[in-house]
């Protein structure tokens, strides 16, 4: 029992999965440092606003009571995850993918090569046609 633990623990899933997870924390930080420090500073100079917690529709019901619906803090979470999308497409995602084709480049791989390879649906007819000219048993 001892002895599969430690063959589970040891493969190399589990802990590329336990950095993953220590470095996505650490990197979530970093993002929102940046939305925090630049991105909301932006948004508040073009629209002046404190907060969009202040937001509400207030329909009073049946009984007289009220209910709030708070269409502020929606749209503060929509513009959160809008602004860390952004942050992570254009300060992390684009310059990585511009650094691979780069270094791909140097490498003289061409993504032409990947085009000539065959189909799905080719190999499945190749592999077809190999066991229909294969003698019966």
């Amino acid at each position: 029992m001892i002895k599969g633990f430690k063959e589970f623990i040891l493969r190399g899933n589990v802990i590329d999965l336990a950095v993953a997870v220590v470095i996505g924390a650490a990197f979530t930080l970093i993002v929102n440092a940046i939305v925090a420090g630049i991105i909301n500073p932006l948004i508040a100079l073009i629209f002046q606003a404190d907060s969009l917690d202040s937001i509400v529709w207030t329909v009073t019901g049946l009984t007289g009571n009220e209910v709030v619906f708070a269409f502020g803090a929606i749209l503060g979470a929509i513009i959160n995850f809008l602004a860390v999308a952004v942050v992570v497409y254009f300060v992390f995602v684009y310059p990585m993918n511009r650094v691979k084709e780069r270094a791909a480049a140097k490498a003289g791989i061409v993504e032409e090569e990947a085009s000539e390879l065959p189909t799905e649906q080719e190999l499945l007819l190749q592999i077809r046609d190999l066991l229909a000219s294969q003698p019966k048993a």
